[in-house]
């Protein structure tokens, strides 16, 4: 589905008398694919028999940050060769990464993490108070994560009056590359720290961050705030998976796509 989307995305918009229903129907199909991998990932690697979990989630994470961060600057350097026009026949390049993993994934046996006469269901989920807490902190991490990260393009090249290319340089890859370095480092101490304590530190990074990038004069303070930002996020979104593991241990691919949707809709803009 997310192969499918993006070669969409490059032959739609021209196939279609209103481009925008073109480029709509691909997002949603690229989109569906996106959905359904960040809800069978996540369980995959929490159940597989490793030491670790909390580390094994955050560094698994952390390779959604360089991939941003290997588009980011991929497709920079491809605009620059091939002009911003050419950006239909980059999108079904892209399409190559979700397309060689589908045949991978045709090729590796994965078992469920709990067996399906065990896991819980969705109405018992709903009944169970910690998950309600557990899906507000993935929409609160989901909101912190993505505000920051939706803004910090336009931020640098209005704030620091750059180009476009530059901009996606200076926003949202240095945002990624320092969230996905904040993933690794927890999946690092992931075993030595108490992650409650943990996250109740990233969550007050997070309030200080964008303080700074909101408050702060010039350009360099809230360009440090955005990357702050991307510090202090960094391990809320797979740590909180990790919580949803130790205190539903039965909650099933089930748990881990609710609260995948809770994150999305943390996700959702608000401007």
């Amino acid at each position: 589905a997310s192969a499918a989307g993006l070669v969409l995305l490059g032959i739609l918009p021209e196939k279609t008398a209103a481009p925008y229903v073109g480029i709509a129907v691909a997002v949603i199909m690229y989109a569906v694919g996106g959905g359904l991998i960040e809800v069978f990932i996540s369980p995959i690697v929490e159940g597989a028999p490793t030491e670790g979990k909390s580390g094994a989630m955050s560094l698994l994470h952390s390779f959604y940050c360089w991939g941003s961060v290997l588009v980011v600057l991929f497709s920079t350097v491809l605009f620059r060769l091939f002009g911003i026009g050419a950006w239909r026949k980059i999108a079904v390049f892209w399409a190559v990464i979700p397309a060689l993993n589908a045949l991978f994934f045709m090729l590796v046996p994965i078992n469920p993490p709990v067996e399906r006469k065990e896991s819980m269901s969705i109405s018992q989920l709903l009944r169970n108070k910690m998950f309600w807490i557990l899906a507000v902190l993935m929409l609160c991490a989901g909101a912190s994560e993505q505000a920051m990260s939706q803004w910090a393009s336009t931020f640098a090249e209005s704030g620091l009056h750059v180009s476009k290319a530059l901009g996606d340089l200076l926003g949202p890859c240095f945002f990624a590359a320092l969230m996905g370095g904040a993933r690794v480092v927890h999946a690092k101490v992931s075993e030595r720290v108490n992650l409650y304590k943990y996250l109740g530190g990233c969550a007050a990074l997070c309030i200080v961050s964008y303080f700074l990038a909101a408050f702060s004069p010039g350009a360099a303070l809230p360009l440090l705030g955005c990357g702050l930002c991307g510090v202090s996020v960094g391990a809320m979104w797979p740590g909180t998976f990790s919580l949803a593991s130790e205190r539903c241990p039965k909650g099933g691919t089930a748990m881990f796509g609710l609260l995948a949707l809770a994150g999305d809709l943390g996700c959702y803009p608000l401007d």
